[in-house]
């Protein structure tokens, strides 16, 4: 029993020291092929969020192997706040007048990336009579999932219009926006509120024989909405960024944001902008949306530079982006 229990520990010292041997051949501590796991906060199942924050976490782990993103489904912005202010999640996906709100307040979160415009939009199916969102009003309309940014980008944009979502609309909250679309297309619903573009749920009404027309404000109630709203922007969506959208559609918006935890480390936040910024362009051929993920942009973007995490302002400098 010794000679083989003696034998044993010689076949795995040996092991062992082909293992060393082999870290120190290429030069990587056995330490180092361990992978950062960054845990990620979407949004409910249908909406955009788990669309894009499946491309973010493809590719960033791509760009960077010794990263880890995984998604974790949420209920949408208004509850990755809190989740990320409690740390039990490392960075999520924020809706711009969440971010907006959020940032403004002394609560220790920052920006990693600018995700990408959104213009608030009703679509109805292309046989509504509706033309206005005064047309809309005492009618069901879907504002979306109720932990949704969208919902509450919908209430500045009708508050600055003299609408309410709840006093002036039927409105219906869904569990999970991927019911919205054919809720819509059975006229269970006249019209469904989103934003920006390729939003799945816009898409799928979009793509329906019926099809879909999308409801911004005129161009005086833009002007009204902003004066009451100045965070609020003039967006435009481009033409054919929907099946059967031939204009583009100029509405009101904000940018919606990759939010870091308060206690995320500064070497991380470096190595996901760097990641980022390598794949841009991978990126962007995932997600068309997603081509609005830039570094430029998220400098842009940001209300003040003191707002994005210090380990991506050091990418930034390194990169040429910022002095």
């Amino acid at each position: 029993m010794r000679g083989r229990e003696a034998k044993g520990v010689e076949t795995f010292l040996r092991v062992v020291y082909a293992l060393v041997a082999l870290a120190m051949l290429t030069g990587t501590p056995a330490r180092a092929m361990e992978k950062n796991v960054v845990i990620l906060g979407t949004a409910t199942p249908g909406g955009g969020f788990p669309v894009y924050g499946a491309a973010f976490a493809e590719a960033v782990n791509e760009a960077d192997p010794s990263l880890e993103v995984r998604p974790r489904t949420t209920k949408g912005s208004t509850e990755n706040i809190p989740l990320l202010e409690a740390g039990k999640l490392d960075i999520a996906l924020v809706q711009g007048e969440v971010a907006h709100e959020v940032l403004s307040s002394d609560s220790g979160l920052k920006i990693i990336a600018a995700m990408y415009s959104s213009a608030g939009m009703f679509a109805v199916r292309a046989d509504s009579s509706a033309r206005s969102i005064r047309d809309l009003v005492g009618k069901p309309v879907i504002f979306g999932a109720r932990g949704s940014g969208l919902v509450v980008l919908a209430r500045h944009v009708l508050d600055g219009m003299g609408l309410d979502p709840d006093s002036d609309f039927k409105a219906i909250y869904l569990d999970r926006v991927s019911d919205a679309p054919q809720m819509i297309l059975d006229r269970h619903a006249a019209a469904l509120w989103g934003g920006g573009v390729g939003w799945p749920a816009f898409e799928a009404v979009a793509k329906d024989p019926v099809g879909a027309r999308f409801i911004v404000p005129s161009a005086e109630e833009i002007s009204r909405i902003i004066a009451k709203r100045p965070f609020l922007r003039r967006l435009t969506v481009p033409a054919r960024s929907y099946p059967g959208q031939e204009s583009p559609i100029t509405s009101v918006g904000s940018w919606s944001f990759v939010l870091a935890r308060p206690s995320f480390p500064d070497d991380i936040a470096y190595r996901l902008a760097r990641a980022l910024h390598r794949s841009e362009a991978a990126l962007g051929a995932r997600l068309p949306q997603a081509r609005e993920t830039t570094l430029a942009n998220t400098r842009a973007a940001a209300p003040r530079q003191d707002l994005i995490h210090p380990g991506v302002v050091k990418y930034m400098r390194e990169a040429g982006i910022i002095p």
